[in-house]
């Protein structure tokens, strides 16, 4: 009898040791990430793999680790997202409902880059209302993310989301570089450290964001601190921002050139098919010396090109600019002021500018980086006339004593530019 019991109990333990070996070759890391991650993609109608090592954890609470992750919609010769390494964390509760809870704990993304008109593509294929956002407990974190766009990107991309709950406030850090053009031909990069506020996650609720901006270009940088906020919503093709109200408190640096000033915007955002515009909107700058005080209506907007279109008026000429000969320099009246570029996003490229006052006006072509320098270059340096070509027509001026009139006056600067695209 106890040679039988050995017996048995060897058997049970044999039949225990394959049971386990049997359980182990079934959930080896990569076959449980390969299950997870394709019956994941057929819920959302994607492609998604992982070439890289795996690794799992179901104590406590399942966690997944994939490594060289691509996400792609069947078929598609671009990713809709690829990673370095991603982990997620889940409750049971997630697992046992199939999907049906998107309830996760944390999310990482090591080197992830998104390309958004793949997303956009995926997006709108997606059943009217099928497309819900999920919970995050813990969190969600990216390092070293990268966002391509049509004529733009952003690299070295950092979010810190701390929680991520129905009705609940959010809040996140992210920073990054915003390159605008094409990489061969990059006009303008913009350096970014936000922090953003959200009211609750959804379409119409409250968003803000503060911190400090820098926009580097060929010849010039722009050190800002800004403060952005307004209604956010989510749409089938884009996003907008109505209204939204942004100031920053800024200062223009190129070569010994330094100018302080401030702006802000009153405008409608509006993000759609690559292109985000700001129209119809109001904009204020305030400055000292070689600043002016301007209020002006008009639209910015940025796709391929950037396109400014600006009406105001001046209150007064600014005190440290030239003075203007008599009798226009004693009117009282306010400068009429319409500006117009549509060029690279470095502001590199001709502009125009109309000039009004009373019954004078003046047309000019210029670029803003060499009016900028002219500007705010000492008294005696350089040229006493500014670097642009243009007309300016008067029904009377007087001159060192001398009175002109029905006065017709071009000005031809060999390195201005002769004409200007008007958008």
């Amino acid at each position: 009898m106890t040679r039988r019991r050995s017996l048995l109990l060897i058997a049970g333990l044999v039949l225990l040791a394959l049971l386990a070996l049997a359980a182990r070759m079934a959930l080896q890391p990569d076959r449980v990430a390969g299950f997870v991650l394709s019956a994941l993609g057929d819920t959302l109608g994607l492609e998604i793999r992982a070439a890289g090592a795996s690794e799992y954890q179901l104590l406590g609470a399942p966690r997944l680790v994939v490594r060289e992750v691509t996400v792609r919609e069947p078929g598609a010769a671009t990713p809709l997202l690829q990673a370095r390494r991603v982990l997620v964390s889940l409750p049971w509760s997630t697992v046992r409902s199939r999907g049906e809870r998107l309830d996760i704990t944390r999310v990482e993304l090591d080197a992830p880059v998104l390309d958004v008109r793949a997303l956009q593509h995926w997006l709108s294929r997606r059943p009217s209302g099928e497309t819900r956002l999920p919970t995050f407990s813990d969190g969600v974190r990216v390092r070293q993310g990268r966002v391509l766009g049509d004529g733009w990107r952003i690299d070295a991309l950092d979010l810190d989301l701390p929680r991520l709950q129905p009705d609940r406030r959010v809040q996140a850090r992210l920073g990054g570089r915003l390159r605008l053009g094409a990489a061969q031909a990059e006009t303008l990069a913009l350096r970014f450290a936000l922090a953003a506020a959200m009211t609750r996650p959804g379409n119409g609720a409250g968003v803000a964001v503060v911190g400090p901006l820098t926009a580097e270009a060929k010849d010039w940088r722009l050190h800002a601190r800004l403060r952005a906020s307004g209604p956010l919503r989510f749409e089938d093709d884009g996003l907008t921002i109505a209204p939204l109200r942004a100031s920053t408190a800024a200062r223009y640096e190129s070569g010994d050139t330094r100018l302080p000033f401030a702006f802000a915007l009153n405008a409608p955002l509006r993000y759609r098919d690559a292109a985000v515009g700001l129209a119809p909107g109001g904009f204020a700058l305030r400055g000292e010396d070689m600043v002016p005080n301007l209020d002006a209506a008009g639209a910015l907007a940025y796709g391929r090109r950037l396109l400014l279109r600006l009406d105001g008026r001046l209150a007064r000429w600014p005190q440290a600019w030239p003075a203007l000969p008599a009798p226009l320099g004693a009117s009282q009246s306010p400068l009429e002021v319409s500006l117009r570029y549509l060029g690279a996003a470095d502001v590199s490229d001709p502009a125009a500018l109309r000039l009004r006052r009373d019954a004078t006006a003046f047309d000019a072509r210029f670029r803003i980086p060499e009016i900028a320098a002219w500007v705010a270059a000492p008294a005696g340096a350089g040229s006493p006339l500014p670097p642009l070509s243009g007309r300016l027509s008067t029904p009377e001026l007087i001159i060192s004593g001398a009175r002109l009139e029905g006065v017709d006056i071009r000005l031809d600067d060999e390195a201005a530019p002769k004409d200007a695209t008007a958008p």
